[in-house]
């Protein structure tokens, strides 16, 4: 590897917001707050989900949407199924077919 182009690799505490559960993993992440885990200092890196709720993982059937991306999902979908709806009734159906006179030959 060369010098001086890589971020420093460091144990970094992970704490996952919805459990306050808490770990040790090996990052190049830099985050400035520091705190202490089982006797030692660690720059410590907040997750809004882990592991430890994501309900993959637990087997819950509850889900955990602390960023409303779920309701913004749904409403953006409703909406595109109203404009849907308002193009379907102001453009004319393609099996009607219109009256045209032939051309003599």
């Amino acid at each position: 590897m060369k010098d001086k182009i890589h971020p420093p690799y460091q144990d970094v505490l992970f704490v996952d917001s919805s459990t306050g559960k808490k770990f040790v993993c090996g990052s190049t992440l830099q985050p400035k707050e520091r705190e202490m885990f089982e006797g030692k200092e660690y720059p410590v890196y907040r997750l809004s989900i882990s592991s430890f709720s994501h309900p993959f993982f637990t087997g819950a059937n509850q889900f955990i949407d602390s960023e409303g991306r779920v309701d913004k999902f749904q409403k953006r979908y409703q909406k595109k199924k109203q404009e849907e709806v308002k193009v379907a009734e102001t453009v004319p159906e393609k099996g009607k077919k219109k009256a045209t006179r032939k051309k003599p030959s």
